[in-house]
Parts: C-alpha cells; structure tokens; sequence
C-alpha cells in the first residue's frame, strides 16, 4: 500500500518560515519524481515544485515561489522536503505532496499552511 504522509504544516506570521515532509512507503521512492502542490477552495490545484528521481536531483518551481521555496529530498529517508521562507498571505493552501513515475502517480493527504498576522 502506497502512502505518502506530509506533515509540518501550520499558522506562520508574514515573512516567516516552514518546512514541509513527505515521507513515502510503499513505493521505490528513489526513482519517482517528487513534487509539491497546494490549493485554495474554489481554485485548481497548483504545481509548486518538483524535483527529479535519480543523481541529477533536478528542480523546477512555479514563478511566484522563486527565490522563497526550496524542495529537496533524503532518498535514504524516503522524505521530500518544502522549505518555505519569505512566506505571504498568498502562500495559505492546502499542500500535497506527490510521487509519479510514468503512469503511475500518488497523493498525499494535504497539511494547511495559513500564513496571517
């Protein structure tokens, strides 16, 4: 059984900071690409970054995250992280995580991220 398990989520000030995990078991996590996404109510998902399976750990993030986001992943730990800095009210989602490998894709349960004074 697949499950990917995000954690660290919460209420953070303008200009703070969170990091966000993924842990993932059930899968060979090593070779699945890993992402983050978030969503507001009534809105579509949103793609927020990526990063790559093998050594070239490549990453690819949405433009209004750049610069303030920063995914990586431990595949010892089969964890992929989101650390979120500079955080505005903009950033307040539901963020999930997500492993794809060719057809094969899964989800997380979402944690919220409210950032507000």
């Amino acid at each position: 059984q697949v499950q990917l398990v995000e954690s660290g989520g919460g209420l953070v000030q303008p200009g703070g900071s969170l990091r966000l995990s993924c842990v993932a078991s059930g899968i060979s996590f090593s070779l699945y690409v890993m992402g983050w996404y978030r969503q507001v109510p009534g809105k579509q998902r949103e793609l927020v970054a990526t990063v790559t399976s093998g050594f070239a750990y490549n990453t690819n993030y949405v433009d209004s995250v750049k610069g303030r986001f920063t995914i990586s992943r431990d595949n010892a730990k089969n964890t992929v992280y989101l650390q979120m800095n500079s955080l505005t009210p903009e950033d307040t989602a539901v963020y999930y995580c997500h492993a794809l490998r060719g057809g094969n894709h899964y989800w997380g349960q979402g944690t919220q991220v409210t950032v507000s004074s």
